[in-house]
Order: C-alpha cells, then sequence, then structure tokens
C-alpha cells in the first residue's frame, strides 16, 4: 500500500504531560510518512519548555500562540501550517489526551484510500482508564435535543462494533480528514470555539457530497473531556450550552427546532439547579445561563 503523508496535529493547553504521552504513543506507530505538529494555545504551565526537552532530537514542529484560541482556531492554525509547508494528502486532529494503537494510522489510511468519496474517518476509541470499554464508536446526531451521541459508549468491547460503516460523524477527539475536502468546504469555523465544531465541519462535508467511516481496527485510548471538563466545568458548560444554538439556528429542520426549543425553556427551569447541587459548584448555575443567553442572541 502507498503510504500518503499525514500531518497530525495535537492542540495543547496547560497539558503537557498527556500531551508527552499522546507523543510517546505515536513515535511507536507502525506507519512512516507522518509529521506532528503541536498548536500550544498560551499554556501557563510552563508546556512548551517541557514538550521541547522530551521532543530533543526528535521530528517535531511547535506552533506557540499568543492566546489560547480553543480547539477549532487552534486546529486551523495547525491546518494552514501543514497546507502550506507539508502538502499533506490526510490531516489528523488528535486530542493530546489520547493514546494510539500502533497500527491506528495505517488503519485509517487503508480504509481511506479505497473509496474517493470517503472524506472523514475516525477510529473505536475507548476510556484510557477503562481500556477494554468502549467511549466511542462513531456518532450521531440527536436533532431533538442537539447532542453528539457517541455510539456504543459504556459498553464492554466483544465485537459488537467491528463492522466498518458510515455514520454521521466521528469524535473531534481523533478525526482523520483528506485535504482535498478541506481545500473543498474550507477550515473549522472558529466561532464554536470548543464543541460541536467537528459535527458542523462534518455536515459541509456531506453537502459536498463526502462520507465519514467509522473504522473498528483502528484503535485510540482518550481521557475524556480533560480539557473543557464537558458540563462538569465552567467553561465546558458554557460552550456547550451556547453552541447548541449556534448549531442547531444553521443546521436543523423546523420540526426539531420547535422541539429543541421547548425542550430547552424546560430544562433551563431545573437543570442548571440540579447540575450546580450534583457538582457542588454554584458558578456552573450562571455559567449556564450566560451560555444560555449567548446561544439564543447568536
Amino acid at each position: 500500500m502507498e503510504n500518503p503523508k499525514v500531518a497530525i496535529i495535537i492542540v495543547n493547553w496547560d497539558g503537557w504531560e498527556d500531551t508527552i504521552e499522546c507523543l510517546e504513543s505515536l513515535y511507536r506507530i507502525d506507519y512512516p510518512n507522518y509529521e506532528i505538529i503541536i498548536i500550544d494555545n498560551h499554556s501557563q504551565d510552563d508546556s512548551v519548555r517541557r514538550i521541547k526537552d522530551y521532543s530533543e532530537g526528535k521530528e517535531l514542529t511547535i506552533i506557540e500562540n499568543e492566546d489560547n484560541y480553543g480547539f477549532a482556531e487552534g486546529n486551523n492554525i495547525g491546518i494552514r501550517y501543514a497546507l502550506k509547508y507539508l502538502k499533506p494528502k490526510y490531516i489528523l486532529l488528535l486530542n493530546n489526551d489520547t493514546v494510539v494503537d500502533k497500527d491506528f494510522l495505517k488503519e485509517l489510511i487503508s480504509a481511506g484510500e479505497k473509496d474517493n468519496h470517503i472524506g472523514i474517518l475516525g477510529p473505536k476509541i475507548y476510556y484510557y482508564d477503562k481500556p477494554e470499554v468502549i467511549w466511542s464508536a462513531g456518532c450521531k446526531i440527536s436533532w431533538k435535543f442537539a447532542r453528539g451521541i457517541q455510539i456504543g459508549t459504556g459498553e464492554v468491547d466483544k465485537g459488537q462494533y467491528d463492522d466498518l460503516k458510515e455514520v454521521e460523524y466521528v469524535s473531534g477527539s481523533a478525526f482523520l480528514i483528506k485535504t482535498d475536502v478541506i481545500n473543498k468546504i474550507g477550515l473549522m469555523d472558529k466561532n464554536y470555539f470548543l464543541y460541536f465544531e467537528e459535527s458542523d465541519w462534518t455536515l459541509r462535508a456531506n453537502q459536498a457530497g463526502y462520507k465519514s467511516l467509522y473504522v473498528p481496527t483502528a484503535k485510540v485510548w482518550h481521557k475524556v473531556s480533560r480539557s473543557g471538563g464537558g458540563i462538569s466545568k465552567p467553561t465546558g458548560l458554557y460552550y456547550i450550552t451556547r453552541n447548541r444554538w449556534v448549531f442547531m439556528k444553521k443546521w436543523a429542520n423546523k420540526g426539531d427546532y420547535i422541539i429543541f426549543i421547548i425542550y430547552q425553556f424546560f430544562g433551563a427551569l431545573i437543570f442548571p439547579a440540579l447540575l450546580s447541587i450534583y457538582y457542588k459548584n454554584k458558578e456552573l448555575f450562571f455559567t449556564y445561563y450566560q451560555g444560555l443567553i449567548t446561544g439564543i442572541k447568536s
């Protein structure tokens, strides 16, 4: 099999320990033609020095951002660099809190090379701390609730998701895209900053005639929600709440959007209070409403 060039982009923000563990796994992969780009989103924890010390003598490009541009624009900066200087056929967006199997990239590329209509590919992703338990076997969208659903979450892997299949989208934590697709549809929408950006990007690719493929023989382990923290942390909660509205206004049909509004109205009456009690963090209560108001106005 021909080994087309792959640019691997990893965004780091105050997470040098995770990033180094991710790099250690990448340097062991069984694929000969790749280059790694680290995008540091203005870390304050000495990340750049730590990563430079670790990578001395290894092939690695580090780009230091002057601000935290989020997941979307952080990756966009890496993509622009890769397209200009590396000329890859594929670009892999990889979360810094992942560890990869040695054959994962070979398996993804092998599947991608079989069909020109396949534009985006993703692996089977397991929980890092529960290595036989699936976190994502591809993704689908719950349109009435504006939620991305990871297929197979929490299930012990017994081979039930071992079929190669087309999916609505794949997780942004390990997201392989052909550069032909990027050249046609453009970069990720930086307005999302964090969350929903890969769903939006995938739907744009679908509009352009490309398919997304889940590849079960490619395996990755993920320390879920290390950066944004999901709804348990103010940053994650704000962008999830806001971006639901941004995403639905752009993509939902009228019927789903009406149900979404009704659900959001009733949810806003009780959800933030329950959330702040459950996580013992009153800041979540106010953050939810900030995200809600910003999303409605967007």
